[in-house]
Parts: C-alpha cells; sequence; structure tokens
C-alpha cells in the first residue's frame, strides 16, 4: 500500500474529512473568543495547531516517500496533541463551557486516534516490506 492510499483508503480518508472540520470549528472558536475578548493569549495558539492538523494531513498526502509520510503524519499528530492541551487549559479556565468543550475535546480524541493508526499502520506495513523484501 502506498502511503497516500492510507489518507484516501475507506477508514483514513476520514481523517482528512475530520481535520478539515476540525480547523474550521477552530477559526469560528477563535472568532468568538476574539469577539468576546477573551484568552487572547489562547486565542493566537489555538488556531495555529488547530488548523496545522489538517495543513500536514494534507502535505502526507503528497508525501516523497513512506518515511516522509510518517514523519508528516507524527507532526500532525504532534500538532493535535497541542491543540488537546490549549482546549483543556481553555475548559480547566472555564473560558470554555461544558458543552462547548465535549463537542470539540471529542473530535481532537478522534483525530488523535485516526493520526496514531495511520503512523502505527504506516511502520508496520513499512516493516513488513523490509522484512519481505
Amino acid at each position: 500500500m502506498e502511503s497516500g492510499e492510507l489518507i484516501m483508503g475507506k477508514g483514513e480518508n476520514r481523517v482528512k474529512e475530520l481535520s478539515f472540520a476540525f480547523a474550521l470549528r477552530i477559526i469560528k472558536l477563535v472568532r468568538i473568543l476574539e469577539q468576546e475578548k477573551k484568552a487572547y493569549v489562547l486565542s493566537k495558539q489555538l488556531p495555529r495547531s488547530g488548523t496545522s492538523i489538517g495543513g500536514l494531513v494534507r502535505e502526507a498526502e503528497h508525501a516523497e516517500s513512506r518515511s516522509d509520510f510518517i514523519h508528516k503524519m507524527a507532526i500532525a499528530l504532534k500538532e493535535a496533541n497541542e491543540t488537546d492541551y490549549w482546549i483543556e487549559l481553555l475548559y480547566q479556565s472555564q473560558i470554555l463551557d461544558r458543552e462547548g468543550f465535549d463537542s470539540i475535546k471529542s473530535d481532537i480524541v478522534e483525530l488523535l486516534k485516526l493520526l496514531t493508526a495511520i503512523i502505527k499502520s504506516s511502520k508496520r506495513n513499512g516493516q513488513l516490506k523490509m522484512d519481505n523484501g
């Protein structure tokens, strides 16, 4: 399986769709935070990490090699983890209410799981080729 197929395959296309939809949610959340003059510092960090996930997933579609693909997806995973941190901080500091938190938290958790599974699968598939090749 080529690395691009991991994103475009049956289940993995979900990471592309979800990361884009998540970026849109982040943009809308930041707009609300800025309108309400809440969490200025967080409203600058959150869009950077939250929107870069999808950008990295898109970059990975045209990776030069399996290792390049895995590297880009690993960076996307790091950005997703950082975004999870900012979301948790917004909630714990009572800037984001429970309903908003639960909704966006479920999306970032799904992204974290998908990215982790894609990376593990890519590494495993690469190892199988090396063992058989």
